[in-house]
């Protein structure tokens, strides 16, 4: 059973994510929060599997709340859910840890099944959001020295990470390196722990900030698996 902690400042919308949730086997809604600050206090004492996080609202903003959510428990797992796609609060909420970023103006069946491949342990985009995380690193000057922990890698996972970065789920890496999936999904373990990194997300967000990938007019699909 998956448990969500519903988090927005609008008591309305509250109200409909939970409607969407309980009618999904599997998934049980356990509280609400209303701010970010009450969303970090309510994290601490439900652990739940899933935090549905709002991102503008009062007290403590969803960004940082979802940075002290991760950081105090890395095994809850925050789903932004916003009306805000602009490329600032995607990029500062991948960065402060988040596992998913979507709209809410998308179909409710959408939200159920984004809540669903967070919770299985994948990262999920929006297609209109995934466009501006890549044109949010075209933006920024590359590294002048890649980080000393890219010597860590083998060559092979390396290769994996480029791939990954550019959006390939596993069954997708695994033609052009001529491996397995199982094997693929090795090799991407192997890369997240080495780079201590929590998913798939954040490996795209390193290797672009490392300058390991450089942005191309390719689009990553919507799911990173």
């Amino acid at each position: 059973m998956t448990s969500v902690l519903i988090v927005d400042d609008q008591a309305l919308v509250r109200v409909g994510l939970r409607k969407i949730l309980e009618v999904e086997p599997n998934t049980t809604v356990v509280g609400e929060a209303v701010d970010g600050a009450d969303a970090v206090r309510q994290a601490g004492q439900l652990r739940p599997d899933i935090v549905l996080m709002d991102i503008r609202m009062p007290v403590l903003d969803g960004i940082e709340a979802t940075r002290r959510i991760v950081r105090a428990q890395p095994a809850s797992r925050v789903l932004i859910l916003t009306t805000f796609g602009l490329d600032g609060y995607v990029f500062a909420a991948l960065r402060a840890g988040a596992s998913g970023f979507m709209l809410k103006d998308a179909p409710p069946e959408e939200i159920a099944d984004a809540v669903r491949i967070v919770a299985g342990g994948e990262a999920l985009l929006a297609p209109a959001v995934t466009r501006s995380v890549v044109e949010e690193f075209v933006r920024q000057p590359p590294v002048p020295h890649p980080p000393a922990e890219l010597a860590e890698l083998t060559v092979r996972e390396r290769e994996v990470l480029e791939l990954l970065a550019r959006g390939l789920s596993n069954p997708e890496i695994c033609d052009p390196l001529g491996v397995s999936e199982a094997t693929t999904k090795t090799h991407v373990a192997h890369v997240l722990q080495k780079l201590d990194l929590r998913d798939r997300i954040q490996a795209v967000i390193y290797a672009y900030e490392s300058w390991l990938v450089q942005p191309g007019r390719r689009a990553a699909p919507e799911t990173l698996r």
